[in-house]
């Protein structure tokens, strides 16, 4: 298997990733492509990557970032009309299209409450939850993606399952995991 083909077994886990950081299927799939456009394009030029996932992850991270900022800087706009007819063809799209079984057992494993708590965490903690929990990142794999030291990395998983773990317990209880 070519170096290039061997990036292309990681795309569910960066659209995964995508779609938690962005909140949107479309903003997912851009984030994506733009993350293989770059690796595409670094491969042209250069020389084996040891670990193909993390060093994919840390393009997509860092391209997410670079999107961020750029849009703080920037105010957007939005033309009704576009965003109407966007969302009755993502609506179609989405009642035809078909998951893959990695994303019907994730999306299993979560439902709407547990959902909204991952969703609902800050930006930095949502992120190394992510790379940690859901893709088994290990704390320096995740430290150099996302450019941090590894102690940031640690506490932020930290507060992270923290927060959950409070937003959770009423979840809990109700499911029966845990004592009234």
């Amino acid at each position: 298997m070519s170096q290039k083909d061997s990036l292309l077994v990681h795309i569910d886990a960066l659209y995964r990733s995508a779609l938690y950081l962005v909140k949107n299927e479309h903003n997912a799939d851009d984030l994506v492509q733009e993350t293989y456009f770059k690796a595409f394009k670094f491969l042209e030029n250069s020389k084996e990557i040891g670990n193909v996932k993390a060093w994919l992850f840390k393009i997509l991270m860092n391209t997410f970032i670079n999107q961020y900022r750029k849009d703080k800087r920037e105010p957007s706009l939005a033309d009704f009309d576009t965003i109407e007819s966007f969302h009755e063809s993502i609506s179609e799209e989405i009642s035809a299209s078909s998951i893959t079984e990695n994303e019907a057992e994730f999306k299993e494993l979560l439902d709407a409450d547990v959902k909204k708590a991952l969703e609902d965490l800050p930006e930095d903690f949502r992120m190394v939850i992510l790379l940690s929990i859901v893709e088994g990142f290990s704390y320096k794999e995740i430290s150099e993606m996302i450019n941090c030291p590894i102690g940031t990395v640690m506490s932020r998983i930290y507060r992270g399952r923290k927060i959950l773990k409070e937003k959770l317990t009423r979840y809990a209880k109700k499911q029966g995991y845990e004592r009234e």
